[in-house]
């Protein structure tokens, strides 16, 4: 038989405070202590650097299937060496050294019918004394499986049987290794997937199923997942019998299947979406070159301290960009691009994070994708709640000049503004509800001295806007060096 207190209501006190403590230690952090939680992640800043030297190094040394011998193993690698100096409105400055070694291998059977490629990255990751996001000054990361995939392809396995030519074709890849839809605004990441692409005649068709690479890191910094895990279905339709011109038209759901080490009472984090795009590539007229993307964006999505109760995804991205290749040695070349992705202004810790993020049970209209665009070297914002202007060019002034050919000068300017100017960018320290988030230049120099060594260095200054506190000029400084083998 339970016995009850002698004093109902002091009892009953009791248990309140003792739920206001727990409240207090277990429940989501009000917003400005959700900013040192999720602090100690890497910012998106930070993310999209790494991404941009990731990408110029993948342009420049990823190996491609196919080749026409009836077999063939081949490997390399390539050595890179970094520093990085850079002031993110946090740290005056923050130096980094980073050094990466990646190998590869390619096995190729039956005239390139069969192919299997692996890519490992081992990287050590030194800042100064206290300036690391996550405390750990000197790290190693790895080694990671960067890439690594088997591909089949029917049309050179008829070829290697000595079959007529078809006018329809199957590829079929199964492993990890880059998927990106459209110009890659909504969705360019590896995924551990496979893919399914068929041709006929004019059109490709692509279908896709995969997950996020645990190792990465997700677009909501406030979680506690110890590894990313995003299930991904979709697929893509272009049309190729244009000379001029490649439309294409995707869809693709991300389903949020991350699990926290540490569940916070009265929050989920559970964002489901979905996203159709359309858009084209191509030539306007000759040597005018462009493209273009809009994204439209649905699902569910859970704001900050809800647990019941989700709200409807409804955002937008749009991307429209030209380039004009000069005639000459130089190889010079203009360009001009904007980029847009919506905003909710009632996000006002951040643009992705649930904690932080939308406050009313109303709708979502961040645009949260998971792809990619170059948004400068210094702020490096996501496209969201975000318009974005830049205009760009670069050209090799000494074609002629056996040493100095291959190398390349150029420079990128950048305008920000918000699309709500109460809501959050990226970029924490925007935190004054103001649309003029600053303007930005970039300077960069590319050499490949030899065929097996290259050197860049790159510079930025950001000028903050009205959306920030602090209005000193914030800049970034990279040096680096790649030997290929």
């Amino acid at each position: 038989m339970l016995k009850l207190p002698q004093n109902p209501t002091r009892s009953r006190l009791r248990l309140g405070w003792v739920c206001a403590l727990l409240a207090y230690r277990i429940l989501p952090a009000t917003p400005a202590d959700a900013q040192s939680s999720y602090s100690q992640r890497k910012p998106d800043s930070f993310i999209n650097r790494q991404r941009a030297m990731e990408d110029d190094m993948r342009r420049q040394f990823d190996e491609q299937l196919g080749d026409s011998q009836d077999a063939l193993f081949d490997w390399g690698g390539w050595y890179n060496a970094f520093l990085f100096s850079f002031d993110d409105g946090v740290e005056s400055s923050r130096t980094l050294r980073r050094q990466d070694l990646r190998t590869w291998g390619r096995l190729s059977l039956q005239q390139g019918a069969h192919g299997l490629y692996a890519r490992v990255r081992l990287s050590h990751l030194d800042f100064n004394s206290g300036q690391a996001y996550d405390g750990n000054d000197n790290d190693i990361e790895g080694p990671n499986l960067e890439r690594g995939f088997y591909r089949f392809d029917w049309a050179k396995f008829r070829q290697s049987k000595g079959d007529d030519p078809i006018d329809y074709n199957v590829v079929v890849e199964a492993g990890r290794d880059l998927v990106q839809l459209g110009t890659g605004l909504a969705l360019a990441t590896p995924l551990d997937h496979v893919s399914i692409q068929g041709t006929y005649r004019s059109f490709e068709l692509t279908a896709f199923a995969g997950k996020t690479v645990g190792s990465t890191q997700d677009f909501d910094l406030s979680r506690r997942a110890s590894r990313s895990h995003r299930d991904l279905f979709g697929g893509q339709l272009k049309y190729r019998g244009w000379e001029k011109h490649e439309p294409f038209v995707y869809a693709f759901s991300q389903k949020d299947r991350n699990h926290e080490t540490l569940l916070p009472l009265f929050q989920r984090f559970d964002n489901d979406s979905f996203f159709i795009g359309l858009g084209s590539t191509g030539e306007l007229v000759e040597r005018w070159r462009y493209a273009t993307e809009l994204i439209y964006a649905s699902g569910e999505s859970f704001g900050h301290r809800r647990f019941f109760g989700d709200q409807d995804i409804r955002a937008w991205a749009a991307l429209a960009e030209v380039e004009y290749l000069f005639p000459g040695k130089h190889k010079a070349r203009a360009s001009a691009e904007y980029v847009f992705g919506s905003g909710d202004g009632d996000r006002f810790g951040s643009p992705t994070n649930t904690v932080g993020g939308n406050l009313a049970d109303s709708q979502d209209s961040g645009f949260i994708g998971m792809g990619y665009r170059d948004s400068g070297l210094v702020l490096a914002p996501r496209i969201s709640n975000l318009h974005m202007w830049r205009m760009g060019a670069s050209f090799f002034p000494w074609p002629e000049k056996e040493r100095y050919r291959r190398l390349e000068l150029g420079t990128n300017w950048y305008l920000y503004y918000k699309h709500h100017a109460s809501g959050a960018i990226s970029d924490p320290t925007a935190s004054v509800p103001s649309g003029y988030v600053g303007w930005e230049m970039d300077w960069f120099a590319n050499w490949r001295i030899s065929s097996d060594v290259a050197w860049t260095t790159r510079m930025g200054f950001f000028t903050p806007g009205d959306a920030f506190e602090d209005s000193g000029t914030r800049a970034f400084f990279l040096l680096g060096m790649t030997w290929s083998f």
